[in-house]
């Protein structure tokens, strides 16, 4: 059984690193730059025709796009360490969060991401397919997109009102999330109004797992 994982620094690829750590899954990994154009090229849009990280390749199958990826590493990885639900009720909860997470509010925060100057912490790199040149970006589009990042805020830390975490224990829906918001917090988004959501952040940060992930 063979695992390559694809990805590269400052990117949404951090999720995924996220989850393999939790699993503690023996694996290669191919580190590609964005700004040089390695997700471009011919060699790896066979892995990922999206041009996007992250991605794996699981004993010679390429998954792509992160919410997939996290299910299926759950899925496959998961269910024995207890970090990921058996099918049913539970596992229909974690599927909801982790393409929630991507669906909505990653879409806002990669509106938002795309709006700020190049090569401010959190922002488009100029090498990614998402990359808006400067003299096309709308300040206007730039609230709009704050605002829908900080409604989904809201609605996650409405969530998380007396629970620890998203399933009432600790998931791979939390270790998901959790790169998310490392995205939205290293863009300087204010975390302060959601009581709920910095609770929760603080205790998954306390995890060994993702402790490495913070300390490199």
């Amino acid at each position: 059984m063979s695992l390559i994982f694809y990805h590269a620094p400052n990117s949404t690829s951090s999720i995924t690193e996220a989850v393999i750590a939790e699993l503690a899954i023996p694996h290669e990994r191919v580190m590609l730059d964005i700004g040089r154009g390695d997700t471009r090229t011919l060699d790896y849009h066979t892995v990922n025709p999206n041009g996007r990280v992250p991605a794996i390749v699981h004993d010679g199958t390429a998954i792509w796009e992160s919410s997939a990826i996290t299910m299926y590493l759950g899925e496959v990885f998961g269910v024995e360490r207890n970090l990921y639900p058996e099918l049913g009720l539970k596992r229909g909860e974690a599927m909801k969060w982790i393409v929630w997470g991507n669906v909505t509010l990653a879409e806002a925060a990669g509106r938002f991401s795309a709006a700020l100057p190049t090569g401010s912490p959190g922002a488009v790199q100029s090498g990614s397919v998402d990359y808006v040149a400067p003299e096309l970006r709308d300040p206007q589009l730039m609230d709009k997109s704050l605002a829908d990042v900080v409604r989904c805020l809201s609605i996650f830390n409405t969530a998380l009102f007396e629970k620890p975490y998203l399933l009432g224990s600790y998931s791979l829906a939390d270790t998901h999330i959790w790169g998310i918001m490392g995205w939205i917090n290293a863009m300087g988004v204010d975390f302060a109004p959601f009581e709920c959501l910095q609770d929760w952040l603080s205790r998954c940060n306390a995890r060994p797992a993702l402790q490495v992930l913070q300390n490199e």
